[in-house]
């Protein structure tokens, strides 16, 4: 029982957010990526902010000082990297959408050590490799079967995701804001840049009942409940063995995918496995400290960098502390 409380917030938080995922790619359906996108953290927004009074004690004015860098990363994350995600699933599978956003670690540390210098070992390099390699499986044969190689818009679509989300990480490493503060303040931030747009563009969604269910579900779940049982994992397990339950994103789409009769083919499981080892390699820690890989942060949603995929852990940043993490490792 003492296990089952220790492991069931970050297991039932990567439930959440693969939710998002399966949710999402009904729902572009019924509201256009934009609706859903400003629907989603207009609701979110005050759960946000009540779970970070409940857990930060937040200094508003202190987190205000860093405005700037809380808007760019609204514009990365929340905004674009949310856009991104259920335009493509208008073309695209959930399934591809959990396999393509696993590799995500792979790039933040791609672009950490492009940008910021940080090494990365041997065994390391070979994990991104593979995880390129398990990608190309699932964008080019993943949906195609025996009618040979395609590209769909929307896979590209979820690459073009990654590398927005990659950005968002590596931007996330200059804040101080403790990260559901930061998260809270972003969302703000984005419902400030999204309503306007969506008041000029129009919103022509009429949604059913099931659609109005599945946007609530959004709301509560992959976008409050979810950065709230992280942190709470972050806090008990410590953040280097939350970190490994990333991998379970792409598992639990696969999962629920399969439950409600999506098509899975081979090579999107063989792609996805090949992420997984991948990713694994590129993140595990070092045997010989003195030539320490770069700690991927990040899960698949937007906050859960700063903490991510991910988004999210107690409180610190998870590139800066992560270093530290080597003695204690933060996300």
């Amino acid at each position: 029982m003492h296990s089952l409380r220790r492991f069931a917030p970050p297991v039932l938080a990567q439930l959440f957010w693969a939710t998002n995922f399966i949710f999402g790619s009904r729902l572009i359906q019924e509201f256009t990526p934009l609706e859903l996108t400003t629907y989603r953290w207009l609701g979110a927004l005050p759960l946000l902010l009540l779970i970070a009074w409940w857990l930060e004690r937040p200094d508003w004015r202190a987190a205000w000082r860093e405005w700037g860098w809380h808007l760019l990363q609204a514009l990365l994350g929340m905004v674009g990297y949310t856009l991104f995600l259920y335009a493509a699933l208008e073309t695209s599978s959930s399934v591809n959408a959990g396999v393509i956003s696993a590799m995500s670690p792979a790039t933040i540390t791609i672009a950490a050590v492009i940008l910021l210098g940080e090494r990365v070992t041997r065994i390391g390099v070979a994990g991104i490799a593979l995880s390129i390699v398990g990608v190309l499986l699932v964008v080019l044969a993943g949906q195609s079967g025996a009618s040979g190689l395609a590209v769909s818009v929307g896979d590209l679509l979820l690459v073009a995701s990654v590398v927005v989300w990659t950005a968002y990480v590596i931007v996330s490493r200059r804040l101080r804001t403790p990260p559901i503060t930061a998260t809270a303040v972003q969302v703000a931030l984005s419902v400030a840049v999204l309503l306007p747009v969506l008041a000029i563009v129009g919103a022509p969604a009429e949604p059913t009942a099931a659609g109005w269910f599945g946007l609530a579900w959004i709301i509560v779940f992959p976008s409050a409940l979810a950065y709230l049982l992280w942190n709470i994992a972050a806090a008990t397990l410590g953040p280097a063995k939350t970190g490994v339950f990333l991998n379970l994103l792409p598992v639990f789409t696969t999962i629920i995918a399969l439950a409600l009769g999506d098509v899975v083919t081979v090579w999107q499981i063989v792609g996805g496995v090949i992420v997984l080892v991948g990713v694994y390699l590129a993140t595990r820690p070092p045997r010989v400290p003195a030539d320490p890989p770069l700690v991927a942060d990040g899960a698949a949603e937007p906050g859960a960098t700063h903490t991510a995929p991910i988004e999210i852990v107690g409180h610190g940043h998870p590139a800066t502390d992560a270093r530290a993490e080597e003695s204690r490792r933060e996300e």
